[in-house]
């Protein structure tokens, strides 16, 4: 099992700390072109809330015939929740597309449901 462990340095913007992306590839080394798609799109979750602590994101790699073997799974850790979403498909890109797609859904609903709160 490899981890690559990704801190975003503090941005100057206001004070605000930029959330840390943990990346682990299970049986496999991820290149570092492969962990930048990561680190760029999870970023995105950040601007739809901005309690976003980190994400934790995991590959791996299904033992299944088909084409669809990638598997990307994210965890974004918020205060007082954590959000997942797991997708499978032909790449890892895609896979973290597609997850990254529901989290921000996931993401919207609990900041609507804070705002009714």
């Amino acid at each position: 099992m490899f981890i690559n462990r990704l801190i975003r340095e503090p941005e100057k913007s206001g004070g605000k700390l930029i959330m840390d992306v943990t990346i682990s590839s299970l049986h496999f080394k991820a290149d570092y072109k492969l962990e930048d798609f990561i680190k760029e799109k999870t970023a995105k979750l950040e601007t739809f809330f901005d309690g976003v602590i980190g994400c934790d994101v995991t590959l791996k790699l299904d033992s299944a015939s088909n084409n669809e073997n990638k598997i990307a799974e994210i965890r974004v850790m918020i205060p007082g929740n954590d959000l997942f979403a797991k997708k499978q498909a032909k790449s890892f890109e895609e896979a973290v597309d597609n997850a990254v797609g529901a989290l921000k859904s996931q993401v919207k609903k609990h900041k609507e449901k804070l705002k009714g709160l």
